[in-house]
Formats: structure tokens, C-alpha cells, sequence
């Protein structure tokens, strides 16, 4: 498939689909005869691999580890395992400050009704 099917399939930019291939983590991409490029189903796959680690907070760098252990049959599970712990504490550790935040601004959210609550009511006195 051409790119443009793949940036249509993957909802990513050609412009980082290029990039994506330059650095390697895009390696499922033929040639045609006029030098076009030709990506095969599998390019989707990865591509949609990509966009699921990077959206866990995974690195380029750690991106390109993992799919070439996958490419090559090679993976380390003990070094997997260990990434996969690592990642997941730091995905605990975001939804800790995330419920911070949300309890901060629920609590916001209630000072402020109350308030506006008292405003309406000293208004609805004074007129």
C-alpha cells in the first residue's frame, strides 16, 4: 500500500510515518519500481503498536528495543518483564496525581457553588 493508504488506515502523518521509518521503527516498508514506497499489512500493525506505547510513555528508544527483540524472536523476558514494571509504576504514579488533582478541583468546584449559591441569595435578599 501506498503511504497515503497507511496515513489513512493509521491515522498517523506521512510526515511521521517518514520519520517512524528513519528511525527504525518502521521497518516493514518495500520499494517499488519507481522507488515509491510500498508498505505491507504488517506496517499497520506496527504503526499501531507505536501509538499504543508512545500513549503509555514509552520512549522512541525503548519503542525500538521492543520491536526489534519482537522482529528478531530475541526478546529478553526478564529485561521485558522488568520494562513492563517500570512502566506500569510510572502509569501508577501519574493516576496518584491525577486523583490529587481531581480531588483538588472537585473541591474547588464545590467551594465556588457555594459561594455563587451565597451570592444569589444576598442578592435575592437586597432586591
Amino acid at each position: 500500500m501506498r503511504i497515503a493508504e497507511l496515513e489513512q488506515r493509521t491515522g498517523v502523518s506521512r510526515h511521521t510515518l517518514r520519520y517512524y521509518e528513519k528511525e527504525g521503527l518502521l521497518l516493514e516498508v518495500g520499494r517499488r519500481g519507481n522507488n515509491y514506497r510500498d508498505y505491507s499489512e504488517k506496517a499497520v500493525q506496527r504503526v499501531g503498536m507505536v501509538r499504543q506505547l508512545k500513549a503509555l510513555g514509552f520512549s522512541l528508544k525503548e519503542i525500538r528495543e521492543v520491536l526489534d527483540a519482537l522482529r528478531s524472536d530475541s526478546i529478553d523476558c526478564d529485561q521485558g518483564a522488568a520494562l513492563m514494571a517500570e512502566k506500569k509504576a510510572a502509569v501508577d504514579r501519574k493516576i496518584t496525581e491525577l486523583k490529587a488533582v481531581s480531588r483538588m478541583l472537585g473541591e474547588e468546584q464545590r467551594r465556588l457553588l457555594a459561594s455563587a449559591e451565597a451570592q444569589r441569595r444576598s442578592q435575592a435578599c437586597a432586591g
